[in-house]
């Protein structure tokens, strides 16, 4: 798959810019670089160094730029890479880019650097895919996510595993080659033991990805609640901004409204809902079908009730209604600056519910319910030792893996012949490989990488 053609795209966004970074790759991307820069022979210079000069086509000079180069095999692809740093003109780059093609370089595909970097044994494939999520990043906790495996968090677990696995598939192999004297060479319960080892680590990875996802997307959290609950208000206060309308009459929100609230480096994505009662007009309708789906969609529901105008039947009557299984549940009381904080052990509602007392309009407690939002959503699920994976093709390879060990634990219960338990072994390993790149096929990679943006 590898191929001897030098690439170039653009590796900055497109648009107007202080400067652009023209990106070249392969094994001719320094000559060709050099044949059209006036300044040093770039064929002379050492690798990782920074040369000033100016692109010229014939004697037109295009633009002045630094040239970096990457000689291989010390660059992100492993092959001779240049970097040409331009004036961020959308007409200077694509001069200096149709130019480069016209001295031989080709036109990059959408990942072609990252999947040279794959190919030419740069990164693993779990790595490779943690660049996308790195560079679409937008909180904190997603770049550490990335960042993590990136650096091989992930992969190295895995490995780990596999290795230990592929050991007791040559013991299998090996008694296949001594079937007629029936002897064992791989011990059964030395090989379930590590078949349990590997299913509670891949237990753990699976259950990870549902706030790997999140993390990664952000966590869905809907403010439900009657009419005139404060829900707006407590938008408001949450953001620190005016940003839904705020009045005292009652089904003012009619759609939904949704803004974004970044919580020690996680992202929740704050909607605020239409209240929850019997419409009156066709919009009004429409507006609480809008907020019931909302609540099916959402990962951490945030219940909010006025504490003053409620009874605590009707308190219990709505939390029978929204709590629904899997979904983080938060009962937020509010208007506590118009009574006592007894009230809320006054209405004994449930005790398997978090409950907190705030004040939206006067912005009291509002701290408390960030923190509590972070750790109903996330808790110390998330340090620098703990792996998560955020990836939907990891986890379908970890099913896979699951199944296949499965088989193996079947086949020594109701014992098999080593051929069969070899086959249940290799399918594991195989499965394993996939979410790595030792397993890999054509198809698989351009799934991959068509969806890397072009320059990286």
């Amino acid at each position: 798959m590898i191929t001897d053609e030098t690439i170039i795209a653009l590796s900055t966004p497109p648009g107007i810019g202080a400067i652009g970074v023209i990106r070249l790759s392969g094994k001719e991307a320094i000559s060709i670089t050099n044949s059209v820069f006036s300044g040093k022979d770039l064929l002379q210079q050492e690798s990782h160094t920074i040369h000033f000069g100016m692109i010229k086509d014939g004697n037109v000079i295009i633009d002045e730029v630094l040239v970096s180069l990457f000689i291989a095999p010390k660059s992100y692809t492993k092959e001779n890479v240049v970097e040409i740093s331009c004036h961020g003109s959308n007409y200077i780059i694509q001069q200096i880019i149709s130019l480069l093609i016209r001295k031989g370089a080709s036109a990059a595909k959408p990942g072609e650097f990252t999947l040279r970097a794959f190919l030419n044994g740069g990164l693993d494939l779990s790595q490779a895919e943690a660049v996308a999520d790195l560079i679409s990043s937008d909180s904190q906790a997603a770049h550490s996510v990335a960042m993590n495996q990136l650096r091989g968090g992930f992969s190295t677990e895995l490995n780990q595993l596999r290795e230990k696995l592929i050991h007791f598939a040559s013991m299998i192999e090996l008694e296949l080659d001594f079937a007629e004297e029936d002897v064992e060479f791989a011990n059964r319960d030395q090989l379930q033991a590590l078949i349990d080892q590997i299913t509670l680590v891949i237990n753990k990875l699976i259950r990870s990805f549902e706030l790997g996802n999140v993390i990664k997307q952000g966590i869905n959290t809907v403010i439900a609640g009657r009419p005139n609950a404060g829900k707006s208000t407590l938008l408001n206060a949450l953001l620190n901004e005016e940003r839904a309308i705020v009045s005292e009459i009652a089904g003012t929100t009619r759609d939904t409204i949704e803004e974004v609230l970044n919580i020690n480096g996680i992202n929740f994505r704050l909607i605020d809902t239409a209240g929850i009662r019997e419409a009156k007009d066709a919009i009004e309708i429409i507006g609480v079908e809008k907020t019931m789906e909302k609540i099916s969609q959402s990962a951490v529901l945030v219940y909010l009730f006025d504490v003053i105008n409620m009874s605590a039947s009707e308190i219990k009557e709505d939390i029978a209604k929204l709590y629904k299984p899997g979904v983080a549940f938060l009962a937020v009381a509010n208007k506590m600056d118009l009574t006592y904080n007894d009230r809320l052990a006054e209405l004994d509602l449930p005790k398997d519910i978090n409950f907190i007392a705030i004040s939206a309009k006067e912005n009291r407690q509002i701290d408390d319910l960030k923190q509590m939002l972070y750790e109903t959503a996330v808790g110390d699920q998330l340090s620098d030792s703990h792996t998560m994976v955020t990836n939907i093709r990891h986890v379908e390879a970890l099913q896979k893996t699951q199944h296949a060990l499965a088989q193996v634990s079947n086949g020594m219960v109701n014992p098999v012949t080593s051929d069969f338990l070899a086959t249940d072994i290799k399918q594991a390993l195989y499965y394993l490989g996939e979410i790595t790149g030792q397993v890999t096929t054509d198809d698989l990679l351009e799934n991959i990488f068509s969806k890397f943006c072009i320059g990286k």
